[in-house]
């Protein structure tokens, strides 16, 4: 399937011969349908919101791709924004729920999600240490390219029959026709969305050289609807998978929110790691579960992904910070050990060792200031749970990341770096009336301060040392 096949009629699917029904379909959506049928225009609901309905899953949003022009969709709705860089897109504003109106691109460009860009007018502090984009080269006035293959930008807007090739998966390349409810299905994606299939529309390594972020969609299809990858589709992974090299930091930031903290993050990092993809997102962390003395710190991941898991199956809120602290442990660990730092390093070393990591992680995923600097005050509690006697140590309760931190011990405890009498204590002494807690501190014997930190930092294993030895934690 190529460019050269938009003339191909699509399979109509009638009302009767499908199970979506409007009443599955967000009221905002329809409105946004009907409004543009109202006007002339045709109106689809597509790609993930149909795959999702005719799975029976209620979508996460509602997407409309349309022949009207950014411009046009704008003046049928007052509560409308154009937004986007490399792709003018419409948002049609309800309240707090957005429905996104995509014009009918020419053949070759990317979907919607392949290509999210910061609004010239939004406004974010960014990430340091993003990568500027290479140059582009061109192949017209309106369509741009960079050196390995990947559009950059593509304005070129098209015929639904051409819309369809600019889509990633079969699965995600059905139409939903509001003016007759029937499903247009260009590609055969009714049949992959029954065998819970995911095929690349196309010639999976050219599509994955023009964009390769949909290696990463891949996964994460693969691993939040359990569908499997097809076998050409699946083939290219691993020997591809240098292109995520190139991909701007801040947009595999995003990316790794999607995978990580979408309630399926145990079978995504595993499906990564498979693929040999992880390594390009978090090269020093993929280096350092490696070597021996680190390696627990993969379990610890797992762990902590299927605890966020859990937590989003339960509703409950979920962090980045907390994320990326998981993440990079072994990392930190690695570089603290690298330092020599002694067998009690000071507080001072291991936020060195955190800033070392955080502004070589920016080259590859950038994580943002608000999310890092956090990150690096949740590690450098770590040390002062250790230390349990004198009416200061419970100063830690009140740190605003103490509950991050709490929940980080237990995962070491759980992992066997760290005491779990020690992690059984902090969860006790949180219970306690205040005047218990100071008694139960003031009763224990005082207990020796190392310089700096009075304990020792966590998590690393005992090294073979010189004289003054490496640091044991």
């Amino acid at each position: 399937m190529n460019a050269s096949s938009t003339p191909f009629p699509p399979i109509i699917i009638p009302r009767s011969e499908h199970s979506i029904s409007r009443a599955a379909i967000s009221p905002n959506a329809l409105k946004v349908l009907y409004r543009l049928k109202e006007a002339g225009y045709q109106g689809f609901l597509v790609g993930g919101a149909v795959r999702d309905l005719l799975l029976g899953i209620t979508p996460k949003d509602f997407d409309v791709a349309t022949n009207a022009l950014p411009e046009e969709v704008r003046r049928l709705f007052r509560n409308c924004r154009l937004i986007g860089r490399r792709f003018r897109l419409a948002h049609v504003h309800f309240g707090n729920e957005i429905i996104e109106v995509a014009t009918f691109r020419a053949t070759a460009a990317p979907e919607r999600e392949d290509t999210e860009e910061a609004d010239p007018e939004s406004e974010g502090d960014g990430a340091e240490g993003a990568k500027a984009e290479p140059a582009p080269t061109y192949d017209s006035e309106h369509r741009a390219f960079d050196q390995r293959g990947r559009i950059l930008r593509d304005n070129i807007y098209g015929t639904i029959e051409e819309d369809v090739w600019r889509r990633d998966f079969a699965a995600n390349g059905l139409y939903y026709n509001i003016e007759d409810f029937s499903i247009w299905d260009f590609v055969d994606g009714v049949r992959d969305v029954q065998a819970r299939r995911l095929k690349l529309i196309g010639d999976p390594e050219t599509r994955y050289r023009e964009d390769p972020v949909r290696m990463l969609r891949a996964v994460r299809f693969a691993a939040k609807l359990d569908f499997s990858i097809e076998p050409a589709t699946e083939a290219p992974l691993a020997k591809l998978a240098y292109l995520l090299d190139g991909v701007p930091p801040a947009r595999l930031f995003d990316e790794c929110l999607k995978l990580f903290l979408s309630g399926f993050g145990v079978k995504a990092y595993r499906l990564l790691q498979k693929y040999g993809l992880f390594a390009h997102l978090f090269p020093l962390s993929a280096a350092a579960f490696a070597l021996p003395p680190y390696a627990y710190a993969q379990e610890m991941l797992q762990r902590g992904l299927m605890n966020t898991d859990e937590r989003i199956a339960a509703d409950k809120a979920v962090t980045p910070t907390f994320l990326f602290a998981v993440l990079l442990w072994s990392a930190v660990l690695r570089e603290l050990n690298e330092r020599q730092a002694g067998p009690a390093p000071d507080l001072s070393q291991l936020m060195q060792a955190c800033d070392t990591v955080l502004r070589a992680q920016q080259s590859r995923v950038a994580i943002p200031r608000r999310f890092g600097i956090p990150m690096r005050e949740l590690l450098m509690l770590q040390p002062r749970f250790n230390r349990r006697s004198g009416v200061k140590s419970l100063s830690i309760l009140q740190h605003p990341r103490f509950r991050a931190a709490y929940d980080f011990l237990l995962l070491r405890a759980q992992v066997g770096v760290a005491d779990p009498e020690l992690a059984q204590w902090w969860t006790d002494i949180q219970v306690l009336p205040q005047e218990e807690r100071v008694a139960l501190v003031q009763a224990r014997p005082a207990e020796p301060l190392t310089e700096g930190t009075g304990a020792a930092v966590p998590g690393r294993r005992r090294r073979r040392r010189r004289r003054g030895g490496a640091a044991r934690t």
